[in-house]
């Protein structure tokens, strides 16, 4: 036994593949598996990048709650206990899948791939994984061995009235063969000339491909796979857009050009990857699992833009009927003359009247830019494409050990690099014959000779042509690597699990351009930073007999801080993040759990506490009338609630079903906030007012009460569900010291006669919640020779509540011109009472047809 742990653990340590073993029934249980576990919905593989994207998808067998919270409430983008996805990991064959430079996990990787990723091994923030040290989040690891999957053919059809139309699956696995071999191939098409809102379409490819080797008592397997899409995406607008359009669907981002439709927001998103993963069952109580990883991924959104001239957004502040007439203050009688209601009336008419007024007119744009061309000029509107490609290569490990039939141990690294580019395109100049890499926002402080202005000061005034790279371009490079470990043992009626964590990271930027903003600082590579990461956990287990179980679990770490959050402003220059630190995690949980033959009852109370948390964010900010990158350092945060799931039998084939969740994810102080002027590279300093802000785009409150009829292949399930505290993401600059200073002197109503700040002054815009009434039914038929069918009709927010908010954003925009003691004057459009928004979905639902074998 000593003699075969040596040698496990020195391949162990130099082992150069790859990671992961379950069970060898497990494709049998995954044959039974109800497909609400494994299907996930556009919200959760994150197909409109614009919504919140942090969407959290997590199961586990022995929690009921963390089960079907994932797919029930994902309508409305809910995330687990509200933490963002970088606190919840996913694997693939044991190898760590979230990005090395946002830590986040984007669900597209395998998108169309619901049949891949049914083997699942999922654990949560205090259970003992075989492949890493949970998450504070949990974390999940997908089995993509090719032996692991239900041999047969499977084909599956659907139609939808989502995100897209048409859905077409194919699916081949030949089981483990005589000879040791197994082969499992998938290939889904996802399609839709127009999706649920008007001006999108979706158009997408996906495939993978399997093989698997069993030599003995080692396993040799390779996957790749694929996801290759093109689709358009919803632009978030106001209430007021919405209500002149007679639809919380309004869409500002396409219009026509040539009779056909156009939309300005494309994304081609494309990540091929492939992993290689060497398994080496030593004996009956020891298995070594070692991967080897690769990816490139390549990620283009377009978007229209503007030079020297109006913004052509049909949805702009300026062109909505409030920009002209103080709907929101009585009092106002500056504002609420004749005229401005006259000028209400004519823009309100003009945005209501006609669908044309409220899309982009690109025939206009390009006949503005062709009238240009002819005098000379650049491009007043384009095309643009901002890119964000990088390639990823990791290598994991882990050797898994039964100590005693009680006990285990699990031990592993992880070592990682990404290389992350980051560049903007010219994607179409609309008509116009040229353009030029030079900063022209900042023409009105600088002369056309000044090197400020230069984008590349080593290519002065270079002239764009479409598919070149323009304004910046730069990458960043992130290799980061840990040891984890972890122990359970059962001692009698308890249960013990001890975990730990040790790693690193470093970071560096590796400009190409070199800004005449900074031309000493962002061209070539950046000093390096770096930060060492430790944590432990642990949980104790008591089974108090008679179906109840009572669990305790506490952790700490320190946690690097992100990539994508550690450079001031990354677009322009190599400067790191001003006091930026590691992350201080605490996290614990208490759970009860009670089973008997009729009720089956979770309940989990949580609290987590977060500091030197450090957030990045890029706006325009109307007081220094530039855009600014935006660093907020020394932020506190807390997370905390309370969930419940029961099911009750009412009789065999009929179970009430009820899911709860009421929580807080908020700032406990304020932030100090570090800006930079992307016209001038100046910083400055400021307070953020940010005390008690909520995570944005998820309900804080969410339960559902359901009904659930299984019986002979028939299945029929109806869920109502309410939500209910859905913040909006926060402006920092709307809560700034200086801009509550200038809020003060227009409105006098920021601080009270002694001082201090009114909680309503920086009260955080919220979304209408509501209830969503959402079911399936289904049939499923056994045919002769190990044939089947089924159906199903899942059917989404069926009594069609189309005023429930999803997420959505306040605009980073003052509610007064100018920025000092002088010139201070309020302006008619409120910014702060116009935060943009997303609703979810009427109704909707999918219709799946599959058949096996």
């Amino acid at each position: 036994m000593q003699k075969k742990l040596k040698l496990a653990v020195i391949a162990l340590c130099y082992a150069p593949l790859a990671f992961a073993q379950t069970d060898d029934t497990q494709a049998q249980k995954n044959a039974t598996t109800d497909e609400s576990a494994f299907t996930f919905t556009e919200a959760q593989l994150g197909d409109n990048d614009d919504m919140s994207q942090n969407v959290t998808i997590i199961g586990s067998n022995n929690n009921m709650y963390a089960e079907r919270v994932g797919f029930l409430f994902s309508p409305v983008r809910f995330r687990y206990r509200s933490f963002n996805q970088k606190y919840n990991d996913v694997h693939i064959n044991g190898v760590l899948m979230n990005d090395m430079e946002s830590g986040q996990f984007r669900y597209s990787l395998v998108g169309g791939l619901n049949q891949m990723t049914r083997n699942a091994d999922n654990v949560l923030a205090f259970e003992n994984g075989g492949y890493n040290m949970s998450n504070m989040g949990g974390g999940v690891n997908y089995n993509f061995r090719a032996a692991n999957f239900a041999a047969g053919h499977r084909v599956a059809l659907s139609a939808a009235n989502r995100n897209y139309t048409m859905r077409g699956v194919y699916t081949y696995s030949s089981g483990l063969t005589p000879n040791g071999w197994a082969v499992t191939a998938n290939l889904t098409y996802r399609w839709a000339n127009r999706g649920y809102v008007e001006g999108t379409y979706y158009n997408a490819l996906s495939y993978f491909l399997a093989v698997e080797k069993i030599l003995g008592d080692h396993s040799l397997s390779f996957a790749t796979w694929g996801n290759p899409t093109e689709r358009s995406t919803q632009g978030a607008s106001t209430d007021e857009a919405y209500w002149m359009a007679n639809s919380n669907y309004y869409n500002p981002y396409w219009g026509y050009q040539n009779g056909e439709k156009r939309n300005s927001r494309v994304v081609n998103d494309f990540a091929p990857a492939a992993i290689f993963t060497w398994d080496w069952k030593i004996n009956d109580d020891m298995k070594l699992t070692t991967s080897v990883f690769g990816k490139y991924s390549m990620y283009k959104s377009t978007k229209l833009n503007y030079n020297n001239t109006d913004n052509p957004q049909p949805d702009y502040w300026k062109l909505m009927p409030s920009s002209y007439y103080n709907v929101f203050d009585e009092n106002d009688e500056a504002h609420r003359t004749p005229q401005a209601l006259s000028n209400w009336i004519t823009a309100y008419s003009v945005f209501s009247g006609s669908k044309a007024n409220r899309q982009i007119n690109f025939d206009q744009l390009i006949y503005s830019n062709k009238m240009a061309a002819k005098n000379g000029h650049d491009a007043m509107y384009f095309i643009q494409a901002k890119h964000n490609d990088a390639l990823t290569l990791s290598l994991s490990s882990a050797l898994n050990v039964a100590l005693t039939p009680k006990s285990r141990w699990n031990i592993g690294y992880m070592l990682g690099t990404n290389k992350g580019s980051h560049y903007q395109t010219m994607e179409d100049m609309l008509g116009a014959s040229s353009f030029h890499n030079i900063n022209t926002y900042a023409l009105g402080t600088y002369t056309i000779d000044d090197d400020r202005v230069q984008y590349d000061l080593n290519n002065r005034n270079g002239v764009v042509k479409t598919g070149d790279r323009f304004g910046y371009d730069y990458d960043i490079l992130v290799t980061k690597g840990f040891f984890w470990t972890n122990y359970s043992t059962d001692m009698g009626r308890w249960h013990a699990n001890l975990a730990a964590r040790s790693g690193g990271v470093q970071m560096q930027r590796d400009g190409k351009m070199r800004n005449g903003m900074a031309p000493e600082f962002s061209y070539g590579k950046s000093g390096t930073a770096h930060f060492g990461e430790v944590g432990g956990k642990g949980s104790l287990t008591f089974d108090a007999g008679h179906g109840h179980v009572i669990a305790l679990g506490a952790g700490y770490e320190w946690r690097a801080p992100q990539a994508s959050t550690a450079f001031a402003a990354p677009e322009i220059s190599n400067d790191f993040v001003t006091g930026l630190k590691n992350e201080r995690i605490f996290s614990s949980e208490l759970s009860y759990q009670f089973h008997n033959s009729w009720l089956h009852v979770n309940l989990n109370v949580y609290y987590s506490r977060l500091s030197n948390v450090t957030e990045w964010q890029n706006f325009y900010f109307d007081d220094i009338n530039s855009f600014s990158y935006v660093s907020l350092t020394g932020l506190k945060k807390q997370y905390y609630g309370a969930e419940l799931a029961a099911k009750l039998k009412i009789t065999s084939t009929l179970d009430m079903k009820l899911l709860g969740y009421i929580g807080e994810g908020k700032n406990t102080n304020n932030a100090q906030a570090r800006y930079m002027n992307s016209t001038k590279a100046t910083y400055t300093r400021e307070t953020a007012y940010v005390k008690d802000m909520r995570e944005a785009g998820t309900p804080l409150t969410a339960l559902s009460a359901g009904l659930s009829y299984h019986n002979r292949g028939w299945f029929v399930d109806l869920n109502c569900n309410y939500y209910d505290r859905i913040y909006l993401s926060y402006s920092p600059a709307y809560r700034y010291g200086s801009t509550l200073n200038h809020r003060q002197q227009i409105d006098g109503n920021v601080f009270d006669n002694q001082g201090n700040l009114r909680e309503e002054a920086v009260a955080q815009s919220k979304g209408h919640g509501g209830f969503m009434v959402d079911g399936s039914i289904g049939r499923f038929i056994r045919l002769k020779g190990g044939r089947s069918l089924s159906i199903n009709l899942m059917l989404t927010n069926i009594l069609n509540n189309t005023h429930l908010a999803t997420g959505g954003y306040e605009q980073s925009r003052s509610d007064y011109t100018g920025a000092t003691a002088d010139n201070v004057k309020s302006r008619v459009y409120k910014f702060s009472r116009n935060p943009k928004k997303y609703y979810a979905l009427g109704a909707n639902g999918m219709l799946n047809l599959t058949y096996k074998f």
